[in-house]
């Protein structure tokens, strides 16, 4: 039996005479009720507004009116049938300020929910509200922002916005906050810079924000922010709107608009772009969701069994390769690009959504502008998703100019995410070479053995540490625990300088420059405050690897040649050369990418020991960065004898200044 016809049997979705006979499962309800119109939610104007749903399986549909967040209804209306199972209905007069919700009839039940399009919502988000956007701009809202030639240009800095300003001595008055996020001169121990003056400091190009938008009560209830909360927002609830813990005031609906706004343009005005975490492979919870409240089994995937599809390990999968799932994730969003100015998406378990719907969003972005940011986590889920449909690394190809994260690379430099004993590269892993190598040239077909999933360097995102699993220091405290601190403390520079000198875009977790710890918690998604804030005054001792981090940003901001625009130019320009065990060297030869040095080379070497290494006879070479880890460099001979874990860039002397 197929599992449309064994749904059929085991659950009960409304009248099918409501729908003429067609399934919520029939691919034929698609074609019979798909609404492409641009006129879902709400349309304001001080006349009159709009309201337009889709709910093909209602038999009624009212629209019901409050004055607030959590008083009795003033008002209920219903709604007329309308084109492609939409309903609507016209609000004369100004409504702005209102309160809704929608109220549909399923069968012999009736359901109520805030509106999926909403655009904002009340405290903690049941009931969505009319507002007039534009009145939430701030002075000099516009659509500028930083020059970005080509994605391999960025380099990403994933953060949690309350991460930043909690710790007691971020020297930020509005800690947890949109606005704390853009303080300017704060200052930390020792008078360091915090904020958002040591984030563009750092010489970091896009900050990667976890989830912003309104994510579920379960996690942070925003009526009871005087109590301890934490939560990484993975757990969506109303996609069109910001989440309201982080505003100075969530009550009032056009607060939490109005400061992100203010985040962002102040963001901008630094030299910083924004890339927002978005989480359209599951929802908060597949029964209570607005989605499944209005329109029964049409948003989720199902199992033959009537049981939600759950690759996502979060209870369910949305169904995005459905055409009204779809056209809501393309339109959500084109919302944040058009609305809050985004700059970039990072879609967490990309592998789950659809090749079609990640295309559809590339080409829309592109329309707005081509500069925006698309990466995501490729794996490769278990779902009833067909496999040849899956957004994952494995079909990559199908989707062009789309970055997957490089897991690959990340588990060989530092040892496997999953096996806490486990020793990469940096640590002293055996035969890890080649998976380091695979990063380096920006996880392309390089040739051999050397290969990956990327057809381009602009499809591969290179990282050793993120939100998820042990930070790099923790994970280094496990495997090499019988290293001494400050070896474990050379190995972790070295990892941050094989990402940042990689082909393909670079990706930094908060507070990896400073050998973040979180004292061992490896999945601290609702852990205390006090175990993800950003430790400022960790970062004060550790400043030496602060300076360390920026000194790689600037080198590779300063040569090309670490940012090769295709991946015929890395097959030209870079080779790999002779090096001993535990080290991987290579060159970036003829002015690659117009790099003002004429030959590059690069040693990652992860021997504690003396070693000494055969230079390519292409000129004198002279030091370039490293020569703390230079015991000696013969450059008539071509020896170069290193010592110690770290990472050397030579350049030859003909160096154009």
């Amino acid at each position: 039996m197929s599992v449309q016809k064994e749904l059929e049997v085991v659950t009960d979705y409304g009248d099918l005479a409501v729908t003429n006979g067609i399934s919520v499962f029939d691919p034929a309800f698609d074609e019979a009720f798909y609404y492409g119109g641009n006129d879902l939610g709400a349309t304001y104007s001080p006349e009159k507004t709009f309201f337009r749903l889709w709910a093909p399986t209602a038999s009624e549909a009212k629209i019901v009116f409050y004055n607030n967040w959590n008083d009795g209804p003033v008002r209920e209306m219903p709604m007329t049938r309308d084109i492609q199972g939409t309903w609507v209905h016209e609000a004369t007069g100004d409504c702005k300020g209102i309160y809704y919700t929608y109220k549909v009839r399923v069968g012999l039940d009736w359901n109520e929910a805030a509106d999926p399009y909403a655009k904002a919502v009340g405290v903690n988000g049941d009931r969505a509200v009319v507002l007039d956007l534009r009145s939430t701009d701030p002075k000099g809202w516009n659509m500028e922002k930083p020059q970005l030639d080509s994605p391999v240009d960025a380099v990403i800095y994933e953060l949690h916005l309350r991460d930043l300003s909690t710790h007691p001595d971020s020297g930020i008055l509005y800690p947890g906050k949109y606005l704390g996020l853009v303080e300017k001169d704060t200052r930390g121990p020792n008078d360091i810079p915090t904020g958002i003056d040591y984030i563009a400091g750092l010489g970091v190009t896009h900050v990667q924000l976890l989830p912003i938008y309104d994510y579920s009560t379960q996690s942070v209830d925003e009526t009871k922010l005087h109590l301890p909360h934490y939560n990484w927002g993975y757990d969506p609830k109303n996609y069109n709107v910001p989440e309201g813990s982080y505003s100075t005031d969530p009550y009032t609906p056009a607060t939490r608009i109005t400061e992100l706004k203010r985040c962002v343009q102040a963001l901008h005005d630094r030299g910083l772009r924004v890339i927002m975490d978005v989480v359209y492979n599951h929802v908060y919870d597949g029964y209570l969701v607005n989605f499944t409240k209005l329109v029964p089994g049409y948003y989720l995937r199902y199992q033959a069994d009537g049981s939600f599809s759950n690759g996502s390990f979060c209870g369910n999968e949305c169904a995005t390769e459905r055409k009204m799932m779809r056209k809501f994730i393309v339109d959500s969003v084109v919302h944040w690009v058009q609305e809050y100015h985004m700059d970039g998406f990072r879609f967490d378990l990309m592998g789950l959504m659809d090749t079609e719907t990640m295309n559809e969003i590339r080409r829309r972005l592109d329309e707005i502008d081509p500069t925006i940011l698309m990466i995501g986590e490729g794996w490769n889920m278990e779902t009833v998703l067909p496999g040849e449909q899956r957004a994952h690394q494995g079909n990559a190809w199908k989707m062009p100019r789309i970055a997957h994260f490089n897991d690959g690379l990340r588990d060989s430099v530092k040892g496997s995410t999953f096996i806490h004993g486990s020793q990469g590269f940096i640590s002293g892993g055996a035969g890890m070479e080649e998976g380091v190598k695979r990063g380096v040239v920006g996880g392309i077909d390089y040739g051999g053995s050397i290969r990956q999933f990327a057809q381009e360097p602009v499809q591969n995102v290179n990282y050793v540490e993120c939100h998820d699993n042990h930070t790099l220091w923790d994970k280094l405290q496990l495997s090499s625990s019988q290293k001494t601190e400050e070896q474990r403390r050379w190995m972790h520079r070295l990892a941050s300088a094989i990402v940042l000198t990689s082909q393909g875009i670079p990706s930094l977790h908060a507070g990896q420059e400073f050998m973040r710890t979180k004292n061992g918690d490896e999945n601290s998604y609702k852990s205390p405050v006090e175990v993800n804030w950003l430790d400022w005054e960790r970062c004060a001792e550790h400043q030496n690897d602060v300076l360390y981090v920026a000194s790689l940003i600037h080198l590779r901001k300063s040569h090309p040649a670490f940012r090769l625009r295709t991946a015929q130019e890395i097959r030209e320009h870079l080779f790999f050369e002779d090096a001993p065990e535990h080290a991987v060297a290579y060159t970036l030869r003829n002015h690659a990418g117009g790099d003002p040095a004429r030959h590059l080379y690069v040693l990652y070497n992860a021997n504690a020991e003396s070693r000494s290494l055969k230079l390519p006879d292409l000129g004198a070479w002279e030091v370039c960065y490293g020569s703390e880890w230079v015991e000696a460099l013969d450059a008539g001979k071509g020896i170069l004898r290193v010592n110690g874990i770290g990472m050397v860039v030579l350049r030859t002397s003909n160096y154009i200044s």
